[in-house]
């Protein structure tokens, strides 16, 4: 994915996740989207999202 962040490894973006929910897309929906994604990484990437722009280091579970 050239290098952006993603979910788990995945080929879903942090900017994908981001892109959807600001487009008004609920996380009920990128779920049925993204039948293989749980909510918990649809928050984590609007956490990782908002800690960038806030110019935050954060630690991302392994």
């Amino acid at each position: 994915m050239g290098g952006k962040p993603c979910i788990r490894g995945m080929r879903v973006t942090v900017g994908m996740i981001v892109e959807a929910i600001s487009a008004g897309r609920t996380i009920e929906q990128l779920l049925a989207d993204f039948p293989y994604l749980e909510e918990p990484d649809i928050r984590e990437a609007l956490a990782f999202a908002a800690s960038l722009v806030q110019s935050r280091e954060i630690r991302l579970a392994s």
